[in-house]
């Protein structure tokens, strides 16, 4: 499956936070899929309602990643 992209800089590298400000790297996948980047890790606790991109500002939902 494809990863989606951040609309503003088209990087596939994006990240989640959790109410203590902790970040999760993710990727969003072409179904709007959430999946840690690293295999071992959960998203348990972590926000998944606005995504953050991690090479430039944009943050947002997943329905607007391209």
């Amino acid at each position: 499956m494809r990863k989606k992209r951040c609309i503003q800089c088209g990087i596939s590298n994006l990240y989640l936070k959790n109410d203590l400000n902790e970040i999760r790297l993710i990727f969003v996948l072409s179904d709007k899929s959430i999946i840690p980047a690293k295999e071992n890790e959960t998203l348990e606790g972590f926000n998944t309602d606005t995504i953050y991109c991690l090479g430039c500002s944009w943050s947002g939902s997943v329905n607007r990643l391209k």
